[in-house]
């Protein structure tokens, strides 16, 4: 039984932005600039635990599992809610989804500072957590102010709002480092790891003001009178779900990496937290600014032939980080040993790797949300949603993954393997899909991917009037 939706007098529908009509270039660009910035805020304080984790151990004496769960469950909760905040966003509007996002950021990044024991800080990291969610609402928003053709750039550019997660990176050492544990500055920031938190708390609050004043107030919420039962509709495709465990290759694993990878350097390769945040920065940085640019390509050349290339790379790139360092040992006939094949990665050849790897991911997150607007173009929140929550649960996971394969085989670099064989999974499947359908289909359909829907469904979704646009622009999408 469907609802009947009452739309707010302060968003509405909107006129196809896809039509010259329908075009609001100021709205649009007001829409993209505040939604990235923001974002870029919430993600900065999403990930702020990847460099305050050093001294945070070092204050509650925290082994790597331990401290794993505390990055963990703000990855959780920064996915748990994408779904639901991608969907609110298609009928309320934007605004005041990613206003009301900012200042639920802010409460719990301020706790941060106050936390004094390693179950407070497991609390107040999941409900820091919370701002991971923004990623979704803001796919939802811009998508209903950007013309298709330039969706895959807009959406982007807004995506590289993750760069974010090298803002604590570069201002976290020296704040830490420059500050007095135990001494107030300007009456609100403490000194030491606590001064980060707090800072976040005052800009996050100072950016939902921006948001709620200068973003359009008469909104566009494309979702705003369907029922929900239409909105969940596209969810029972398996593409949908195909799309998401991409996801998790290019961004969970992106995330994992971002919070990992500042201990990993100075675990092993003994570098100072300062190093090791900027060497980190060198992976963060290309994957996160060159999402534009895979959205460019993307519009260009087709999101299918991006994503290969995107994983094939990452292939090669994590196949070569997980090897051990190490040597084979012979053991002759007369007992005598012998080494031989010695191998060990020096600290550039692996930097080079895990930037080649970021410029990878960074490409590929654009790829596969281009896809969404393709096929989806009237669910994007519900599907864009769903599409962030998995591969959020998968950066959730990961870091889970990376401590306990360590533990189990006492190799670090066995963080890699559990990134090539994910790998592995979505190339297997991606070329699968591709393989399975030319081989049941018509030649004519030799430059398809996907298969067309059938028709007769008992409620369609908001995607079927322009299904068949979609289908024509699926050679594009090879």
């Amino acid at each position: 039984m469907s609802t009947s939706i009452t739309t707010p007098t302060d968003v509405s529908p909107g006129p196809d932005p896809a039509s010259p009509r329908g075009y609001d270039r100021a709205g649009a660009t007001r829409v993209l600039t505040l939604s990235t910035i923001g974002f870029t805020l919430m993600f900065a304080a999403w990930m702020m635990f990847g460099i305050l984790g050093k001294p945070i151990s070092v204050e509650y004496g925290l082994s790597e599992v331990q401290f794993s769960w505390i990055v963990a469950v703000a990855v959780l909760n920064g996915s748990l809610w994408r779904l639901p905040a991608g969907l609110i966003t298609d009928r309320i509007g934007g605004r005041k989804v990613m206003t009301i996002l900012l200042l639920a950021s802010a409460v719990p990044a301020y706790l941060v500072s106050l936390a004094d024991s390693y179950w407070a800080l497991l609390a107040v990291a999941f409900l820091v957590g919370f701002a991971g969610n923004s990623f979704s609402s803001g796919i939802a928003w811009n998508s209903a102010w950007q013309p298709r053709e330039h969706q895959g750039f807009a959406l982007g550019l807004f995506g590289a709002g993750n760069v974010g997660a090298s803002v604590t990176k570069f201002v976290g050492p020296p704040l830490i480092a420059g500050t007095t544990v135990g001494v107030m500055y300007f009456g609100i920031f403490p000194g030491g790891w606590r001064f980060i938190p707090v800072l976040y708390a005052v800009l996050l609050l100072a950016m939902a003001v921006a948001t709620w004043f200068l973003a359009p107030r008469h909104d566009r919420a494309p979702g705003a009178t369907r029922s929900l039962a239409s909105q969940f509709a596209p969810l029972r495709q398996i593409r949908v779900w195909r799309f998401s465990l991409y996801y998790v290759a290019f961004f969970g694993a992106y995330v994992a990496l971002a919070s990992w990878l500042p201990t990993y350097y100075m675990d092993n390769f003994d570098v100072s937290l300062q190093v090791a945040a900027y060497l980190t920065a060198t992976y963060i940085f290309p994957a996160s600014l060159l999402r534009p640019v895979g959205g460019w390509l993307s519009d260009k050349l087709g999101p299918r032939r991006v994503m290969y290339w995107s994983l094939g790379i990452m292939l090669v790139a994590s196949a070569i980080l997980m090897m051990p360092n190490g040597h084979l040992v012979i053991v002759q006939a007369d007992g005598s040993q012998t080494e031989h094949l010695g191998y060990a990665m020096s600290l550039v050849p692996f930097a080079i790797l895990v930037f080649i790897l970021g410029c990878a991911m960074g490409v590929g997150k654009a790829a596969v949300y281009k896809h969404i607007p393709e096929y989806f173009p009237g669910d994007v929140g519900a599907v864009g949603g769903l599409v962030g929550m998995l591969g959020g649960l998968g950066g959730f996971l990961l870091p889970l993954l990376f401590a306990y394969t360590k533990a189990w085989s006492g190799f670090p670099s066995s963080t890699f393997f559990v990134l090539f064989i994910l790998v592995v999974l979505c190339i297997v499947w991606m070329h699968w899909t591709v393989v399975a359908m030319l081989h049941n289909e018509s030649p004519e359909l030799s430059r398809h991917v996907e298969r067309p829907e059938p028709a007769g469904d008992p409620e369609p979704s908001a995607t079927e009037p322009v299904q068949r646009s979609a289908e024509e622009r699926e050679e594009k999408l090879v």
